[in-house]
């Protein structure tokens, strides 16, 4: 139990995959204007996530390794992760058109965000379990919805602020972020167990 909480903490706080990592940038800057959208940024995100590592994984285990074919994983893993984010299209447009509409293009591009390929090339380099994957895919996840969140209610203040021109729009969203990201650093003395 004490594993599963490390890797919760750890994903979400100290190993920010945002923060601390620095993959999912894109996403990160463009989708956090607005806390509606981030946080719908954020849901679209963590049930890709979560569906894209356990099929990688297990086509990793069941299918690449024993037929040696590991080095087609990176070719593979992207093939899942854009047929899940094409299904997520499909539901979104039925279910939230609003959201749809609010997720534009970025939507498409959780295709290409390197932290859900990133997750799920981590949990077969760390040797995780498919519950250790799992738990490390939703803590992962978490903890972009909560850097995303952050990050757009910082953004939404500055808005309403006087901002030197020099400084408006990326230059101080850019500031905004690292200053965040200093901010998780001090997570990084947390010791589990």
């Amino acid at each position: 139990m004490l594993t599963y909480i490390s890797i919760l903490i750890t994903a979400i706080f100290v190993n920010n995959i945002v923060l601390s990592q620095f993959l999912g940038i894109c996403p990160f800057l463009g989708v956090s204007k607005k806390i509606d959208s981030a946080l719908g940024m954020g849901a679209a995100v963590t049930f890709v996530m979560l569906l894209a590592t356990i099929v990688t994984y297990l086509l990793q285990i069941y299918l690449l390794e024993p037929f040696g074919l590991s080095f087609m994983q990176t070719i593979a893993f992207i093939l899942v992760i854009a047929a899940l984010v094409q299904m997520l299209e499909i539901i979104l447009k039925k279910v939230s058109p609003s959201l749809y509409q609010a997720l534009g293009v970025f939507l498409p591009l959780i295709t290409t965000n390197c932290a859900i390929l990133g997750v799920a090339i981590m949990v077969i380099q760390k040797n995780f379990t498919l519950l250790e994957s799992t738990v490390f895919a939703i803590s992962t996840a978490l903890g972009f919805t909560l850097a995303l969140t952050i990050f757009a209610g910082i953004r939404e203040q500055l808005a309403l602020t006087t901002v030197p021109k020099a400084m408006k729009g990326m230059p101080i969203a850019l500031i905004t972020a690292g200053l965040l990201a200093m901010a998780f650093m001090g997570f990084s003395g947390i010791k589990i167990g």
